[in-house]
């Protein structure tokens, strides 16, 4: 499945200066049902909107024809700032949103996050009343805390890979199982953290979950 869009290389305007980012958006000119914003994995670890994971989730979104913004946080890539732990980051999900929100008004958003990005960007997507529909790529249970999920009734999508050295595996599956709301858990199996190989399932974990919800 393919979709035809614009892309548009840009920057954010971000409380600590602009973010680079990059939205494809469909060659239509229907209302979408609802806009994406996927967040990339830890810059101190190479992690950019570039990543190979959040690529193919932003291809997955794409094909079913929807806008997707991807964007660098705060000292990742050419975007200005320093690192701050995952705490001003939810600043810059913050000025993303801000931006969905002025391109497509009264869109609902869709808010998909791998590793550092699952943690930071699903936090600010329970409380933003702009956003609807949340997906976690490779959730970091081991070193980090998703206590904020036991909150959010959102419908939530998990994709995890079996072999995820910083998620073990039952560990996300009791964390999903406690979770208010719809969620759904797909585990991949004999995949790594970055899905090395299984970058297909990813794509169709994905495509499955967002067809089968209601747009809005």
């Amino acid at each position: 499945m393919t979709s035809a869009h614009e892309s548009r290389n840009f920057f954010l305007t971000g409380p600590a200066g602009r973010l680079e980012a990059i939205l494809w958006k469909p060659v239509t000119n229907d209302a979408p049902p609802v806009a994406a914003l996927v967040c990339h994995p830890h810059p101190l670890f190479g992690g950019t909107m570039h990543n190979k994971v959040v690529y193919q989730a932003a291809k997955s979104l794409d094909a079913l024809g929807l806008p997707v913004l991807r964007f660098n946080f705060r000292g990742a890539g050419t975007s200005a700032g320093q690192h701050d732990k995952g705490d001003g980051e939810q600043d810059d999900v913050r000025a993303a949103l801000d931006f969905l929100a002025d391109q497509f008004p009264r869109t609902p958003v869709l808010l998909a996050g791998f590793s550092f990005g699952c943690w930071v960007g699903l936090r600010v997507g329970c409380g933003d009343e702009r956003v609807s529909k949340l997906i976690g790529l490779g959730t970091p249970v081991n070193s980090t805390d998703f206590s904020f999920l036991q909150k959010c009734t959102k419908p939530k999508l998990f994709v995890h890979g079996a072999n995820d050295k910083f998620g073990d595996v039952k560990k996300v599956e009791s964390l999903v199982q406690s979770l208010p709301g719809e969620k759904h858990l797909i585990v991949v199996s004999d995949a790594d953290h970055f899905f090395v190989g299984k970058l297909d399932q990813l794509d169709r974990a994905i495509t499955a979950w967002v067809k089968d919800l209601p747009p809005r």
